[in-house]
């Protein structure tokens, strides 16, 4: 190769420099949190790894290291369905008109199925749409279980009195059966709450929960071992707090729903 002896060695025995030795370092911290959190992305691990560490350095080179060393979310996409027809009682007032301006102004709603030692769960959740935080959760081991969804209401109609709020508030849903019952809906006509439903089978008209909902439940599987928990009840309580008070979320900046509703100003209500 035309190289002469004392050069070789001379590089050879050469130190690493400065840039080297960083990438070097990073590459072991990206390889820890990823171990973790396997569903988070790049731009999450380095948002992790600056909060833990201090150490200031860009999501692009956290994205070449992630892509030199083959490290990938194992979270997967969803595919867009067509739109289906309008609900008969309550149309969609949202129409992708997602913006707010604070705490509960918009708030959405689904119910995922998650298993555990074997058996399903139907989870239903609350999520304020403008921290994307989760307000109201309940658990049923019974399919289509209607306490959840009553249970989440109430939670919700609670925090509203709690929190003083009577300006007007959208809650948006799908065209479930308790969703679109008449119980459901009558004790929310008693405060200032409009009702809004996706079309049937859209979920592109509620992306907040269903990108959320198919996030935490890809997160959940890749992330804990939910059969290592004795109660599923248990394993709930915790994963919520760690998600509204440490999960970094792109929406969010990668802030936390607590971390960014502080710094806009806001005291927490959940």
């Amino acid at each position: 190769m035309s190289v002469n002896r004392s050069g070789y060695y001379k590089w050879l025995n050469r130190d690493i420099n400065q840039y080297e030795r960083n990438r070097k370092d990073l590459t072991v911290l990206i390889r820890e949190e990823h171990k973790k959190h396997p569903s988070y992305g790049y731009h999450a691990l380095a948002k992790v790894i600056r909060d833990h560490t201090g150490w200031l350095f860009s999501d692009n080179l956290c994205h070449k290291v992630c892509k030199y060393e083959g490290i990938k979310s194992k979270c997967r996409h969803y595919q867009y369905r067509k739109p289906g027809g309008e609900h008969i009682i309550y149309e969609n007032k949202i129409r992708n008109n997602w913006r707010t301006t604070g705490p509960l102004q918009k708030v959405v709603s689904d119910m995922t199925v998650i298993r555990h030692k074997g058996k399903q769960y139907e989870w239903t959740f609350f999520l304020d749409v403008f921290n994307n935080a989760i307000i109201a959760c309940d658990i049923s081991d019974k399919p289509g279980d209607p306490k959840p969804y009553f249970n989440c209401r109430d939670k919700l109609l609670d925090l509203l009195i709690k929190e003083g709020i009577s300006e007007p508030l959208y809650f948006h849903t799908d065209q479930g059966a308790v969703f679109s019952s008449i119980s459901f809906n009558q004790a929310l006509s008693n405060h200032n709450i409009i009702r809004s439903m996706s079309r049937a089978g859209t979920p592109t008209d509620n992306p907040v929960i269903e990108a959320m909902n198919g996030w935490i439940k890809a997160q959940i599987k890749a992330d804990y071992q939910l059969d290592d928990w004795n109660s599923i009840e248990d394993f709930i309580n915790k994963y919520i707090r760690y998600y509204n008070f440490e999960r970094p979320m792109y929406k969010l900046n990668y802030k936390s729903p607590a971390e960014f509703t502080l710094d806009q100003g806001f005291h927490l209500s959940f």
